[in-house]
């Protein structure tokens, strides 16, 4: 970005009207935030920010999303500024914001300093865990005063996470390996909000490593683990079966290759920690435990 661009940016930005109220508000990373009174022009640096704030009836807001924003279908209508970690600052200082929604993880900390050193206030959230999810909806609901949407959002995620957790509460849990990539092998571990929803889905999360949230396996410690249920994240459409080539065939002692129990699971209602969170765990549910589903019906 061009220094001429980032001036005239920061130019506009201090000759906007002041608004009429504003509030501080704290963050989830603990940062006091002034926040001015809506409506606002907010940019989302995240496509799981952009699913909350159409879920809670503030798409209108939204004059800048990142590429990789594609849900629901009416956010790929909205001006790109980029991909989360390398957002293009020109472009969302020409978005003239009010407001930026970043979240912790999925954002660099030093985009975050320029943003504020462009005085452009950014609002982050962090996911950590399944309460962190939650907990990350009704943040940005304070932030675009949007609590009581919010709250009932919440409210809908929990009543049918619940559900689901009833529905498989008494059936022996498979040990289950999440994979969030194949080549190279790349598992969720215990330390992310998806174990939380494999855990809840009704399976025991075979891998153990703590100190590294997606650790990378090698196929001696797949064997080890001894998964029954191997799942895989697709990234893109496509069949629910994913195709098992020799590298699988070559460990049948693993129970899940040799039962044929290797299921691909959509990976954006499940690593967007989002609105769409408890149909990931529905999901994942439906993968680990068919037979009840099946019993019951789909919905």
């Amino acid at each position: 970005m061009s220094r001429r661009a980032l001036l005239t940016g920061i130019l506009w930005l201090l000759l906007a009207a002041a608004p009429a109220q504003a509030a501080t508000i704290t963050d989830m990373l603990g940062r006091p935030v002034t926040v001015p009174d809506g409506p606002l022009r907010v940019v989302s640096l995240a496509p799981s920010l952009t699913e909350i704030v159409f879920a809670l009836g503030r798409g209108d807001w939204l004059v800048g999303v990142t590429d990789f924003c594609d849900y629901p279908p009416e956010a790929r209508s909205k001006p790109r500024v980029g991909g989360p970690m390398t957002p293009d600052l020109e472009r969302v200082v020409r978005a003239r914001p009010d407001l930026a929604l970043a979240t912790a993880d999925g954002n660099p900390r030093e985009t975050l300093a320029q943003l504020a050193r462009l005085h452009i206030p950014v609002f982050a959230v962090k996911a950590e865990g399944y309460a962190g999810i939650l907990g990350s909806a009704e943040a940005v609901g304070r932030a675009l005063r949007a609590e009581r949407e919010a709250a009932a959002l919440v409210q809908d995620i929990q009543d049918r996470v619940a559900a689901i957790r009833r529905a498989v509460a008494h059936r022996v849990r498979p040990r289950v390996l999440y994979l969030v990539w194949t080549d190279p092998l790349i598992a969720a571990g215990p330390a992310t909000y998806i174990h939380d929803l494999i855990e809840m889905a009704g399976g025991e999360n075979v891998v153990r490593e703590r100190s590294v949230p997606y650790p990378r396996l090698n196929w001696e410690e797949v064997v080890g683990a001894a998964p029954e249920v191997i799942l895989v994240a697709s990234h893109r459409d496509g069949p629910d079966r994913p195709s098992i080539g020799e590298v699988w065939r070559g460990w049948p002692s693993v129970p899940a290759v040799r039962s044929g129990r290797i299921i691909a699971v959509p990976g954006d209602t499940i690593h967007r920690p989002g609105p769409r969170v408890a149909e990931g765990v529905e999901r994942l549910a439906r993968a680990i435990h068919p037979e009840v589903f099946t019993r019951i019906g789909a919905r």
